[in-house]
């Protein structure tokens, strides 16, 4: 049976002993190592190399975040859970940010601190339900602009877009621009490739929105 090696490190030495009851209830867990405070949680991490370190977020001499931010470079094979009686989402982005694996409330049932170990421990991550719903919906990404559209195209290809605005033939763009009829077709082709456009009208449109499109 695989053990699941664990540091707790917490300011109080009643919920220390708390979690240490919840997790030594269970055949795979072994608590290697308690901490009062984020320096020791370090030193200790260092000594006895843990799979998962279970962080309190405010504990005095150094916080649990700079501890976590320190075990990312120190002992990056650790997993890190982070545990707190605030929900804020502020502390969580700032955890996420430091590479954190997890975000446990300290009212959580023992239930999820022990689901909590061994999701972080397979390479998962785990974040208490009530902090879930304090995270803001994650922005949508944002379809490009016609303007930064128009930048990804070469001048050529500018050209020959302003040409077909213009309601210009193929044969008419080409003696405008002084390049083979075979030319402009290429150019036309990469357009509607590259701006996912598949007939004149579309390119028409396109060029108006963008500021391009002159007088015929």
């Amino acid at each position: 049976m695989t053990m699941i090696r664990i540091l707790v490190a917490d300011d109080h030495a009643l919920v220390r002993e708390g979690i240490r009851y919840v997790l030594d209830s269970e055949p795979d867990f072994e608590v290697v190592a308690e901490a009062a405070n984020g320096r020791e949680a370090v030193e200790l991490a260092l000594q006895h190399k843990p799979d998962v370190v279970v962080l309190d977020i405010t504990m005095p001499e150094e916080t649990g975040l700079s501890a976590a931010a320190r075990l990312r470079d120190l002992l990056p094979s650790a997993r890190v859970l982070l545990l707190s009686m605030h929900d804020q989402a502020e502390y969580v982005r700032e955890g996420m940010k430091l590479g954190t694996h997890g975000y446990l409330l300290k009212e959580s049932a023992g239930e999820d601190r022990r689901a909590a170990i061994r999701a972080v421990y397979a390479g998962g991550t785990f974040f208490s339900p009530a902090v879930v719903k304090r995270l803001p919906a994650p922005t949508p990404p944002q379809a490009p602009s016609a303007a930064a559209l128009l930048r990804a195209l070469t001048p050529r290809e500018r050209d020959v877009l302003d040409g077909v605005a213009r309601g210009l033939t193929n044969k008419a763009i080409a003696a405008e621009l002084g390049i083979s009829r075979r030319t402009v077709e290429a150019h036309r082709e990469s357009l509607m490739r590259k701006l996912e456009i598949h007939n004149v009208a579309g390119l028409t449109r396109f060029a108006l929105e963008a500021g391009l499109a002159g007088t015929p």
